[in-house]
Order: C-alpha cells, then sequence, then structure tokens
C-alpha cells in the first residue's frame, strides 16, 4: 500500500494547528526601564522592538477583573502568525507568530521555508494589493512588507512582521504557507487569526501622518469632544461621546465600507476613504448610517437633539442593516468623526456661524421682499443657517496643487449634489475639485436683498457684507475651551481677497460692486438674554451719521425659524416712525411674551426677527434679519461615591422644567466611553416648573478620566444637555495598572508586531471576549522615545 501523501493530511496539520504548548516555571519578571505611556503602544519602529512584559493590560471591557483564570501564553503552535489566540496588541514592536517544526509537528525544522500571506476582502489578488505574500528573511523590493525570524526552538519559529504604510484598512486574513522536504502545505484559514490594520497618523510615511504629540491625543485618541450650536450672538456647546474604541465599534465602521460597496483594493487611499464615509453617513440615495429629519416630527424615531454620542446609532446601524431615525448636522458630522478616527485618521468636527446655504453657487445669498419690504419665503431659496456643522480631517492631498496637504473638509449633511466633500477653501480656488464652490460660499457669501418693483422686476436695494461664516469654531487642543479656525477659513474680513478670487475664477459676478445709494444711516438689532418660557426682549439701533435729521419707517416681523435658516409665518409684526437727529441715536424694542411665541416654536427654539425700512429723505433702504434662540437649561449630573472599575456606581440627575406647561414623554438618554454603555430610560411626565431628581447606575469599564454625557428629550422641549467628568479607579488588586480601551486585533499600517496574548477562557465562542472583537486594548502608537515613527 503506498505511503499517504502528507501534504494533503489536513487532519494531521489540523491537530498541530490547535496544540497548546503546557506552561513552564515562570520566566523572571523583566527589568522594567521607565517608558512613556504610550510607548508601550508602538508597533512601527524597529526602536521599539525588544520584549517586553503583559502587566499593564486591563480587562476586556465588560469583564470583572480578576474574573479570567490565568491563562498560557502561547506562540501560536502550529498555524500562521498568533494561533490559539489574537497577536499581542500593541506591548511590542513586532507581530510572534509561531510555527511548530521537529518531533510531532508535522514537518521537519530543517530546510523549513515559511511565507505569510495576508488577505483583507473576499476575492484577494495580488495585483490589487489584496493579497500579499511575505517571504520570511527575504523581503521584496517595493513590496513594503516584511516577515523575520525572531526566536526558533526545536519545535518552533517566532517571527515578527511588519506592515505597509500604504496597506489597505481593514480586516486580513493570515495563513502561512511552508516549503520543506516534505512538500508545500498551506494552511487553511483559521479565523482566530484575523487582523485589523488601519491607517497610522504616526508613521511619516503614511498620507495621514500628523507630527504635532498634542493634536494626535486630540484628534485621534480622544474619545469625548465638544460641538458648538446657537447662534454668532447665543454660542451653545455640549459634549459628544465619540466612542471610537468602544466594543464593536471597529467592525460597525467597516461595515460602512461594505454597505457602500467600496473595493478593498480602494482602501488604502485615506482620500477615497473619508469620501465613503462622507457619502454614507446620511442615507440620502445609498441607505446609510443616519435619516436626516428636519420637519419637526421625529415620532417614528429619535429626535436628533437627543442623542449624546455616536456609539448607539453605529451600533444600530449595524445591527440591523437599516438607517438609522433621524440626524441633523451635528448628529452627522459626530459621527463622521467617530468613524475616521476609527480608521486612524485624525479628525475634528467644526461649527460654522451663519453659513450660507447657496443653491445656485452664485456665491451671495440672495433674499427677496416684496413692495413693503415683506420676505417673500416662495422666492428665498438660499438660506442662511444658524450653525452648521461639518468635520476636518488631517492627510496629504497629491490630487491637488502644492501647497494644500492638512486639514481637509468633509461635509456629511445632506445638502448639494456635487462630486465630492472638501475644497481649497480660503484661498477661493472654487474651480478645483469636489465641494469647493460650495463650501467657499458657506464661509464667504453676502447677502443681497432684493426688492420687488411696481412693473415687477426686482432691484438691489441693500448689501450685507461680512454677514456669512463667522466664528468658525472647534474644540481647543487639551481643553474644553472654544478654539475660532476662521482664518483658517477665510481672509479677514474687510479684504475681501477670496471672494475676489473666486469671482475672478467665473463662479459668479459681484453683482454688488457698484452700489447706487447712500449709507447714512445703519441699523443694528440686539437681543437681551433669551431664556425658554420667560419673556423676550428684542433692540432695534438706528444710528445716524448724516449732518441733519433723518425720518425712518420701521417695520418688525417676528417668526419661527428652523436653524437652517428656513422660517414660518410671520406672527407678529409691528410697524413704527423714528426720528434719528443728526449724528444721534434711536432705538426701537419690541417684547415678545412666552404665550405669543409658545405655540410657533420649532427645532433649537430660534426665532427670526426682520427688520426693513425707508429713510424718508435720501431714499435709503435699510434691512436686516437677525435670528436668535431661547436658551434652555442644563441637567445636573453628580456622582455618588468613588468610580471603580467593575463597581456599580450611581449618578444623581437634577432637572427643573422652565416651562409652566407639563413635558410628556420625556426620554433620558445617557452614555460614555469606558463608563456607561448608551442607555435610554422613559422618565414620563414632568410638570410645570417642576424640579425632578432622580438615579442612575453604571458600571466603568476603564480606569482614567472619562465623561458621562446626557440629555433629556420631550415633545415639548428639547436641546437639554448634561456632561460630568469621572475620574474611574482601577479595579482592586490591579496594582495600579490602568485599564485600557481600544482593540485587541488592530494594526496600524506601516507597523510591526510580534507579542502574546492569552487566549479566551475555555469554551469562549469565536470573537467573544478577545478574538476578533474589541477588547478593551488600544491601537495607536504615539511616538516612540527615540523620536522615530
Amino acid at each position: 500500500m503506498p505511503e499517504p501523501d502528507t501534504r494533503m493530511d489536513v487532519g494531521r496539520w489540523a491537530s498541530a494547528s490547535y496544540r497548546v504548548r503546557q506552561p513552564g516555571p515562570p520566566d523572571p519578571p523583566p527589568e522594567r526601564r521607565k517608558r512613556s505611556f504610550f510607548s508601550k503602544f508602538c508597533r512601527c519602529c524597529k526602536c521599539c522592538a525588544g520584549p517586553r512584559d503583559d502587566t499593564d493590560w486591563g480587562p476586556a471591557p465588560g469583564e470583572v477583573p480578576g474574573s479570567r483564570p490565568a491563562q498560557p501564553v502561547i506562540r501560536g503552535e502550529g498555524v500562521s502568525p498568533g494561533v490559539g489566540g489574537v497577536p499581542h496588541a500593541g506591548i511590542d514592536g513586532a507581530w510572534a507568530g509561531g510555527l511548530t517544526t521537529g518531533p510531532g509537528g508535522g514537518y521537519p525544522a530543517e530546510g523549513l521555508t515559511p511565507c505569510l500571506s495576508p488577505s483583507p476582502g473576499p476575492t484577494p489578488q495580488v495585483s490589487k494589493a489584496t493579497h500579499i505574500l511575505v517571504p520570511v528573511g527575504a523581503p521584496l523590493p517595493g513590496l513594503g512588507w516584511a516577515a523575520e525570524e525572531t526566536d526558533s526552538t526545536d519545535d518552533s519559529l517566532s517571527l515578527r512582521v511588519s506592515t505597509s504604510p500604504t496597506a489597505v484598512i481593514g480586516k486580513y486574513r493570515f495563513s502561512v504557507k511552508t516549503r520543506s522536504r516534505a512538500g508545500e502545505y498551506q494552511m487553511p484559514f483559521d479565523p482566530h487569526n484575523e487582523i485589523y490594520i488601519l491607517f497610522n497618523p504616526w508613521c511619516r510615511e503614511d498620507a495621514v501622518y500628523l507630527p504635532q504629540d498634542d493634536w494626535l491625543e486630540e484628534y485621534v485618541l480622544n474619545e469625548s469632544g465638544r460641538i458648538y450650536y446657537g447662534t454668532e450672538s447665543q454660542i451653545g456647546e455640549r459634549t459628544w461621546n465619540y466612542g471610537q474604541f468602544d466594543r464593536g465599534l471597529l467592525d460597525a465602521c467597516l461595515y460602512i465600507l461594505d454597505r457602500r460597496g467600496m473595493p478593498h483594493s480602494g482602501r488604502g487611499d485615506p482620500i477615497s476613504v473619508s469620501r465613503v464615509v462622507s457619502a454614507m453617513v446620511n442615507s440620502l440615495d445609498d441607505n446609510g448610517v443616519l435619516v436626516g429629519n428636519w420637519t419637526g416630527d421625529y415620532s417614528r424615531g429619535t429626535n436628533p437633539s437627543a442623542w449624546v454620542g455616536s456609539v448607539d446609532i453605529l451600533r444600530q446601524y449595524h445591527r440591523t442593516g437599516y438607517p438609522v431615525l433621524y440626524g441633523q448636522c451635528w448628529v452627522f458630522a459626530g459621527v463622521v468623526t467617530t468613524v475616521l478616527r476609527c480608521f486612524g485618521i485624525a479628525t475634528r468636527t467644526v461649527t460654522n456661524y451663519n453659513s450660507a446655504h447657496d443653491t445656485d453657487v452664485s456665491l451671495t445669498m440672495d433674499i427677496y421682499f416684496d413692495e413693503n419690504m415683506k420676505p417673500l419665503e416662495r422666492l428665498n431659496a438660499d438660506s442662511v443657517w444658524n450653525f452648521h456643522v461639518w468635520n476636518d480631517c488631517w492627510m496629504t492631498r497629491p490630487d491637488l496643487p502644492s501647497g494644500y496637504d492638512g486639514w481637509q473638509v468633509v461635509d456629511a449633511t445632506p445638502q448639494e449634489t456635487s462630486s465630492g466633500e472638501w475644497g481649497a477653501i480660503k484661498n477661493g480656488l472654487v474651480y478645483l475639485k469636489y465641494d469647493a464652490p460650495f463650501i467657499f460660499a458657506e464661509v464667504n457669501s453676502d447677502k443681497v436683498y432684493w426688492q420687488r418693483q411696481a412693473d415687477g422686476t426686482y432691484k438691489i436695494v441693500y448689501v450685507e457684507e461680512k454677514a456669512i461664516g463667522h466664528l468658525i469654531s472647534t474644540k481647543a487642543v487639551g481643553s474644553h475651551e472654544r478654539h475660532d479656525v476662521t482664518d483658517i477659513y477665510k481672509h479677514p474680513e474687510g479684504t475681501r481677497q477670496a471672494l475676489g478670487v473666486g469671482s475672478a475664477r467665473g463662479a459668479g459676478p459681484l453683482a454688488h460692486a457698484n452700489k447706487e445709494w447712500g449709507e447714512d444711516v445703519s441699523l443694528s438689532v440686539e437681543t437681551s438674554e433669551a431664556v425658554m418660557g420667560q419673556d423676550v426682549s428684542v433692540q432695534v439701533a438706528l444710528n445716524n451719521r448724516g449732518s441733519s435729521s433723518r425720518s425712518v419707517a420701521l417695520t418688525l416681523h417676528l417668526a419661527p425659524m428652523f436653524y437652517t435658516g428656513v422660517t414660518g409665518s410671520t406672527f407678529k409684526q409691528e410697524s413704527r416712525q423714528v426720528e434719528i437727529p443728526a449724528g444721534g441715536a434711536q432705538s426701537v424694542r419690541m417684547v415678545v411674551s412666552y404665550a405669543e411665541y409658545q405655540p410657533h416654536l420649532v427645532d433649537q427654539a430660534a426665532l427670526m426677527l426682520s427688520v426693513s425700512g425707508k429713510v424718508a429723505q435720501t431714499g435709503q433702504v435699510l434691512a436686516k434679519q437677525h435670528s436668535f434662540r431661547l436658551r434652555t437649561p442644563d441637567l445636573t449630573l453628580t456622582v455618588l461615591g468613588p468610580a471603580v472599575v467593575g463597581k456599580e456606581t450611581q449618578v444623581q440627575v437634577v432637572f427643573k422644567n422652565p416651562l409652566p406647561q407639563t413635558l410628556k414623554s420625556a426620554v433620558f438618554h445617557m452614555e460614555g466611553s469606558g463608563v456607561s454603555s448608551p442607555k435610554a430610560t422613559n422618565i414620563g411626565t414632568i410638570g410645570g416648573h417642576q424640579t425632578i431628581s432622580f438615579r442612575q447606575t453604571f458600571v466603568p469599564l476603564r480606569a482614567g478620566r472619562r465623561q458621562l454625557v446626557a440629555s433629556l428629550d420631550s415633545p415639548q422641549l428639547s436641546q437639554v444637555h448634561g456632561v460630568v467628568t469621572v475620574d474611574v479607579a482601577p479595579a482592586a488588586g490591579s496594582q495600579g495598572r490602568r485599564p485600557l480601551g481600544g482593540w485587541a486585533p488592530w494594526r496600524r499600517r506601516g507597523g510591526t508586531w510580534g507579542s502574546l496574548l492569552p487566549p479566551p477562557t475555555s469554551g469562549a465562542a469565536p470573537g467573544n471576549g478577545i478574538i476578533g472583537e474589541n477588547s478593551g486594548i488600544p491601537w495607536l502608537c504615539p511616538l516612540c522615545p527615540e523620536g522615530q515613527s
């Protein structure tokens, strides 16, 4: 009987694949040297390739410290690197995989030639960089991947693998091909050997490389941030839980790319990835993550104002496959920040006040009035949003002229159809591809007022310059302060440099370049502190710079306003005749009671005052639109007692209803990365002017300074938020270790890896706890102590 071909004896190799080496005598503790906190996560530098121990690694999210029995550290015997567990998630600069050789191993050690085979995607192809063959010890020129032997014994071989800084991001299947005197063999794929590879902002050769340490901490590693809203004169801010290191978020983010059908071969380019994410975060045309809704009716889903973070949204989308109800601009932007940070791209959330929505890309905001200067809403297609939120993401731009690397604008809010998401905004290069004309108009347009004449034609009667693109804001690096980045987006007001460049490129003429009217009377509007449930006072100030007195016929129209600039019907109107002495000033005051405005309120509780007037002596036309919002109360959150990992903790919530009416169907939302999973609690009815107090429990998962974010929403009152900082102590017996958040199986592009992680507990299902699943360990690497990355 002929001897069987051992190369085809799958059972023999399979049994070797799961052979676990029994633990021997414990090794003496390694000598530890003082290192920066982040240096232990480095996998991209040769300088960090030395062995280190596991004593700083904490439990996976949701795992009570000490509940997992001690496990042997295995080298992945008999299969590709990481068999029997997951390659270590970043203690060291290499990924140590093992091959069983010699006695009992299935093939002789002598003459063994292994080759690693990482492959992302369902149909790997070498030509598309989705199937890579990495010979051990003989790197191929231009491949970018390399594998080298680090240790060997009579029956095992350990390897260190370096990834390419241009590798496709995503989930990789790793297997091993071997050649020996016994023949060739390709090991069957084991799902335990799945590895995630992401963009690497710490790697100089990566297109997303970011050199500033504090920026990396803020724009990649920070799990929460501030989002600004409201109006230019009444800036509001809320904390948003990005949660990019929470369990399940990585797979949810990769699912977005899969759902779009993005080819795996294109996932190595941050430009393409960012553009797909921007398109897929809204559901328009592609069943993306969130359905936009600005109608005010959210009965079928969640009021956009009630969301407190991205985690619940992304988990819902991944779990159900259906778009989540509902989102508006700040929700879209918050989710984009989460997804791109999750992929390793530095990203921030940016708010633009008085943001123009230029429907015809004329670089002007055209507002039409009738003969009596009453707004003609049916013609006012252009609108000025009180605020609009988008994103900046950091990368090089080889597709643009030199000088445009760095922050790129990504806008996921469905507005105007276009070919992309960003452009060279500041210099007005609106001829460049992507959304340059649209974004340019959002920050640079002038407001042009047109009046209908007796013959039915329209005439420009007033131009309000410097009205668009104010106080462009983002969270400051390393603090909770607001950072103004307007100078990045536009030249100083008054120079008109950017607008001139935009017009010269054919984006639209400056229709108001030559004015035909005098301007010795000016108009401004101020609003006193406007609080929900109280009367509101609005003051119109008129100043006469002329040498003779002026008579002004003034009309004031007040209407409800969505933050997108869309207004409802006028519900209060007043006309005044004002006499202004030469060189003097006069003011007109309008008082609006709660009973007058309450029936007309819409989202964001904003109102629009349209003021128009005509000077009798000169014929000068005055016009001004002023939006303001009614401030809502905050939630007061207080942590009761110390917060410890794995221990139940309580937070007390206090809220006072500012309205004389009852709030019905109130819902409380709360979440916080490393502190509390997303949860919603029905509060029910809250009486007029009633103060309520209740408690919520949570179990901290990770030590360190964290933020717990909450909201309270009802059909009668929204935009009620609260946040509390929670200092979470390590669990008892952890010897001061800091349990960390993130993903164990991740690897960054252009890096190396090589340490080992214990396997899951006996009986754990695949993907549970550690293998192939988020496991509570951060994935990103800072600069090495030697300054290399």
